[in-house]
């Protein structure tokens, strides 16, 4: 064999990849695409219909089988009462139980009765009517018996149901093979004989019978079916309405509507405890939305403050910074009070004559003029010294540096400002008033506190025209949530403010008048410094105002654990006392 023969017969015997593989693998791959497809309602009704088309199926099956059973068996005993007195005795069978009746010859069947049929079936061929007319004999199709010699050599015979010679009819047969003495009709010398005694009975058309059962239950199975399909479909329309609502919701909330929930069922069954879950689900998403909303807001809103902020700080410090640096280049251009003591010394001319040392003209400074340019530097550094401090303090809050907290007391701290603002504003008329109740002790930062009271008053003696009245009330109240609480009012009766000012005052570097001076209006600075130290000790600061109206700066801090002996929320917070 060659070298390329040897190659073609290997390659010949190589398998090739089996076919049926990627057939099977697409087949699958079809009906999962057909199951993927397929809504959860029409798969439970296929589903519920395959099992009631199985049980039918089965239930007619039993059902024809116990008939055919049932209609074969029942003659067996007719069968075998007739039968078994004939079998194995030796003697052929009689026509009747007259003496004298004739015997059933080989190879003939004879209707002894009226549903039986005798015969002796000789080995290998068939039985036929005997000819000898007795009554009650018939020409039906006899049954089609088996021709082996051994079909019947049972001891006690077999029963079986076999078909006619001819026709639909079916026969049930008890037969038994035996040994006979036969009188030989030539001869007349009696013989041994193999033969088989058979006795049968006519069934009738017994698949007939098995074959309209079979089309009965078809045709109530099918209208079962066909009442079920409509049934199961409302019952699974029904019952997946629930989903429908879930689909519903989920829909709704992709939508952007997150305040959509699934109606509430009983839990205890699955749909109830999976929309429970789903609404609870549903609930924190939502909230947690809505907080990083929140969040993103105060974000923007904190970065546009910062922003304004900035620029406002930038623009408060440019101001003073420019007066200093003009006045510093006021003072080197006319040359300084050097010049004038150097001139005087030297050429004894008078002021009007002398030029400055880089060919400028002008008159040297006099000590008045330097004294008032030395005013005006000190003047706008305390200014900005005052805005750097302010700015700190705001820096401090937003960091949350812890305060020097100890028991204070405000009414003490309240008295003290009063006395400094009468002190600076002698002409105007301040007062202060406190309510009667326990003593009026909060937990504190002393420093801070009375910033927050003097800022309150120096807002009140900035922005309202002199010889207004401003009071000063202390008195007790509560918080929001009920602790009970120290109230401080700084009222003036100036011109007030609108909602949309009052809304804002409390802004860094706002002010209600953008055309008021920086000399008489400050930095904007006062009231934001106010609100953060009073929510950093815990309490609230509001305004009622109303344009011309005056105003009403309202601050209320817990009150002390030490002095809530009696109930301060008992005293009236509009009482007042000298």
């Amino acid at each position: 064999m060659s070298g390329a023969d040897i190659r073609a017969d290997h390659l010949d015997t190589e398998a090739p990849s089996p076919p049926w593989r990627p057939r099977d693998e697409r087949r699958g791959q079809f009906l999962r695409s057909i199951s993927a497809r397929t809504s959860l309602r029409t798969k439970l009704i296929s589903a519920v219909l395959l099992l009631v088309i199985l049980a039918l199926a089965a239930i007619s099956v039993a059902s024809v089988t116990m008939l055919r059973s049932y209609v074969t068996t029942q003659q067996d005993d007719n069968l075998k009462g007739a039968f078994y007195p004939y079998f194995n005795n030796g003697q052929l069978p009689t026509l009747g139980a007259a003496p004298g009746a004739p015997s059933i010859q080989p190879g003939y069947a004879y209707s002894t009765r009226s549903d039986l049929v005798v015969a002796l079936q000789q080995p290998g061929s068939q039985v036929s009517w005997g000819t000898t007319n007795f009554p009650g004999s018939n020409q039906v199709p006899l049954p089609l018996l088996p021709t082996s010699h051994d079909w019947a050599s049972a001891p006690n015979g077999v029963l079986r149901t076999l078909p006619a010679q001819s026709g639909p009819d079916s026969w049930r047969v008890i037969a038994g093979t035996s040994t006979y003495t036969v009188i030989d009709p030539t001869t007349g010398t009696p013989q041994q004989q193999t033969l088989t005694f058979v006795v049968a009975v006519d069934l009738g058309d017994l698949n007939a019978m098995t074959h309209r059962l079979i089309l009965f239950d078809l045709a109530v199975g099918g209208a079962i079916l066909v009442v079920l399909a409509a049934v199961g479909a409302a019952v699974v329309q029904a019952n997946l309405r629930p989903l429908n609502d879930i689909e519903l919701t989920a829909s709704e909330i992709a939508k952007g509507r997150l305040n959509h929930r699934i109606p509430e069922r009983d839990p205890r069954t699955e749909i109830g405890s999976l929309g429970h879950s789903l609404n609870a689900m549903l609930s924190q998403i939502e909230t947690a939305f809505h907080a990083q909303e929140e969040s993103e807001q105060a974000a923007h809103r904190s970065e546009d403050r910062m922003r304004r902020f900035i620029a406002d700080a930038s623009h408060e410090l440019r101001t003073p910074l420019t007066t200093i640096r003009g006045f510093a280049e006021y003072y080197r251009q006319r040359g300084g009070l050097r010049k004038l003591q150097s001139q005087d010394q030297l050429s004894g001319t008078s002021p009007a004559d002398s030029t400055a040392p880089d060919g400028s003209g002008g008159d040297p400074l006099t000590p008045q003029d330097l004294d008032r340019i030395m005013q005006r530097l000190e003047a706008e550094a305390s200014r900005m010294g005052l805005l750097v401090e302010d700015l700190l303090t705001l820096a401090r809050l937003d960091q949350q540096r812890p305060l020097n907290i100890a028991p204070v007391d405000l009414l003490t701290l309240a008295a003290d400002a009063v006395q400094d603002a009468r002190m600076v504003a002698p002409g105007r008329p301040i007062d202060l008033n406190v309510a009667p109740g326990a003593a009026f002790l909060v937990d504190g930062d002393e420093a801070r506190l009375r910033q927050v009271i003097g800022n309150l008053l120096n807002n009140a003696l900035t922005h309202t025209p002199p010889g207004t009245p401003v009071r000063v009330k202390v008195s007790s109240g509560k918080l929001d949530h009920g602790t009970p609480a120290v109230v401080l009012d700084v009222e003036d009766d100036g011109p007030g403010m609108s909602a949309d000012q009052a809304q804002r005052v409390f802004e860094r570097f706002y002010r209600a008048d953008q055309a008021r001076n920086r000399a008489s209006g400050g930095t904007g600075l006062g009231l934001a410094i106010v609100s953060g130290l009073v929510e950093a000790h815990g309490g609230t600061v509001s305004v009622r105002t109303a344009p011309g109206a005056g105003a009403d700066f309202q601050v209320r801090l817990p009150l002390s654990p030490d002095a809530r002996m009696g109930d301060p929320g008992d005293a009236d917070d509009g009482g007042v006392a000298d």
